[in-house]
């Protein structure tokens, strides 16, 4: 088959590669219609994630046709159309079985940091993704969810990540009925998040980034207030005045470990990577939060330790929750938010590129030309 490879830091590209195969009873072998480049396989791509191996197939956001299936699968059969959560999830362990999905201890025995997640690294279980013409998708009864008739791929393709982790984000930060909410990051997780803030009762939101393309989306599908940070060197102060002096009552991180702004952290945490990136959008969320509140952050970060002021957090008395969404858990909900309009996740893509192209998909995508806001692959075409 045809897949994506990983051949180093920035570079990567489409070769032959063997299809892969049923190695378990409950696995099933997906030929893939969609595949989504995320936010977070840049990291991957600029050569932050640790044991990213040479010859490593990206791609944890895909939608699929059943080719094969395991004889222990009983709910999926040849033909049908799934979506796919990034994260492998087995159901039955301590943690799947209270709908902590991204915790399972199965997927991923060896590393208790993270679960098993398509295409992103040895850390991760070292899984291949699904930027490719075909993917093995493990646990095939707990993770997949058949696509309804009347919907099409791409209606459904941001349920495997964008969709989940944006509505957890949002989740999490408790939301209380006329909040004034701010999101740092406006990449389709953090539009997510910020509409999704609306949809929970906030008044008020704003969200934060240096792209025009990305401000202009946020305006116009997330319905927010924006802060251009290339007019707006210090956001905490912004942040403050927005909110009437005390801060946002939530502030939410979608941005994670490449987040520019602060010379220091660039230095240490991106190019020395004496520390596993840069850690201030979530340094400005503290500080900007008002006293009481929380910060919420489903931004990705490594596991080492982060130059994060987490004595202004104690003594600002803050809350601060996050975690890796359990997408199973949000999808047949979202499923609901996506029929009636709500949610909108197809309006997020506007760049669809064919596989060959993969690599000319992830230059536009990391350097967010042509107002690239969510590029997908498309692996048949």
């Amino acid at each position: 088959m045809r897949a994506l490879v990983y051949e180093g830091p920035y570079r990567v590209r489409v070769a032959e590669k063997a299809e892969p195969s049923i190695e378990h009873p409950d696995d099933i072998v997906l030929r893939v219609t969609r595949a989504a480049i995320c936010g977070s396989d840049l990291h991957l791509f600029h050569g932050l994630v640790p044991d990213t191996r040479v010859g490593t197939t990206f791609g944890h956001e895909f939608t699929g046709v059943v080719e094969e299936a395991g004889p222990g699968v009983r709910s999926l059969a040849r033909g049908d159309r799934v979506v796919v959560p990034f994260n492998i999830s087995c159901g039955t362990c301590f943690y799947c079985r209270r709908g902590l999905y991204g915790d399972c201890e199965s997927s991923n025995p060896a590393n208790e940091l993270a679960c098993g997640v398509y295409g992103y690294s040895h850390t991760a279980g070292g899984y291949d993704g699904g930027q490719a013409e075909y993917v093995r998708v493990p646990f095939a009864d707990v993770g997949p969810m058949k696509i309804p008739d009347d919907l099409e791929d791409e209606d459904v393709l941001l349920l495997s990540d964008v969709l989940p982790t944006g509505y957890q984000g949002a989740e999490m930060g408790g939301i209380a009925e006329g909040d004034a909410v701010a999101v740092f990051g406006c990449g389709p997780v953090g539009l997510v998040a910020a509409r999704s803030a609306f949809l929970l009762g906030a008044t008020r939101v704003v969200a934060i980034d240096r792209v025009e393309a990305r401000l202009r989306m946020a305006e116009r599908w997330a319905g927010a207030d924006t802060i251009d940070l290339r007019r707006e060197k210090d956001p905490v102060t912004a942040l403050k005045s927005w909110s009437g002096g005390r801060g946002p009552d939530v502030c939410i991180d979608a941005v994670g470990l490449e987040a520019s702004g602060s010379a220091l952290q660039t230095l240490v945490g991106r190019k020395l990577k004496l520390a596993p990136g840069s850690a201030v959008a979530l340094d400005w969320a503290i500080h900007a939060v008002r006293k009481g509140g929380t910060v919420s952050v489903v931004g990705v970060y490594g596991p080492p330790a982060n130059l994060v002021p987490i004595g202004v957090a104690m003594n600002k008395g803050l809350t601060l929750r996050m975690a890796q969404a359990n997408v199973k858990r949000y999808m047949p909900h979202l499923l609901e938010h996506v029929r009636a309009g709500r949610l909108d996740g197809r309006a997020l893509i506007t760049h669809r590129l064919p596989l060959e192209r993969a690599a000319k998909a992830y230059e536009l995508f990391d350097r967010k030309e042509d107002g690239c806001v969510k590029c997908v692959l498309l692996p048949q075409g």
